[in-house]
């Protein structure tokens, strides 16, 4: 499992089971921490509500992929292939960029601030809002990727393997997600 232990918080546990019925490995991470864990699901629930949800997938699988967080791929992409695109339109995303210009940009901009929000400049912003993006959708985009580099790091940092649950996704999907640790084995 994870490279640390936690508490093994029954009530924690029965709080944050996922709609599937499992406890995914990062509640048992964050059982060490719960009042983490809440501000997390305050801070991405509002940079969520905030964006369409398609934008918000998007940038978040493009920080996500940049990062090697097979983890949040894995989540993220799965949200993708169930509401927006075909397993197979998914898995290209991680390694292609996106056919739509806005996704593409919007994609590419998420990666450089996951990966070095210090290169950020006025021309990407302009690039950005050329294709239609206000100043508040760039920094909705802004805040997926940076909330990603938080939650994606922690659980890397930690140990914490993707949920084994994620086997069940079509196998091209599944590699193509599995950017970094393998899936927890069960």
């Amino acid at each position: 499992m994870a490279f640390i232990d936690t508490p093994k918080d029954p009530e924690f546990f029965e709080q944050n089971r996922a709609p599937a019925g499992h406890v995914p490995n990062f509640v048992t991470t964050f059982a060490a921490r719960p009042a983490v864990y809440e501000a997390w699901k305050q801070l991405n629930g509002a940079i969520k509500e905030s964006m369409d949800l398609r934008r918000y997938e998007l940038a978040t699988l493009a920080a996500a992929s940049a990062l090697k967080s097979s983890y949040c791929c894995l989540a993220h992409g799965q949200v993708l292939a169930d509401k927006f695109y075909t397993s197979e339109e998914v898995a290209a995303l991680v390694s292609e960029p996106a056919n739509d210009p806005v996704d593409r940009a919007v994609m590419a901009f998420a990666r450089k601030v996951a990966l070095s929000a210090d290169t950020v400049t006025q021309d990407d912003v302009e690039a950005l809002k050329a294709l239609g993006l206000t100043d508040t959708d760039v920094l909705d985009v802004v805040l997926a990727a940076a909330a990603r580099s938080f939650f994606s790091k922690t659980l890397d940092a930690t140990g914490t393997p993707p949920d084994a649950a994620f086997n069940g996704l079509p196998e091209t999907l599944r590699t193509a997600l599995t950017v970094g640790r393998p899936i927890h084995s069960g």
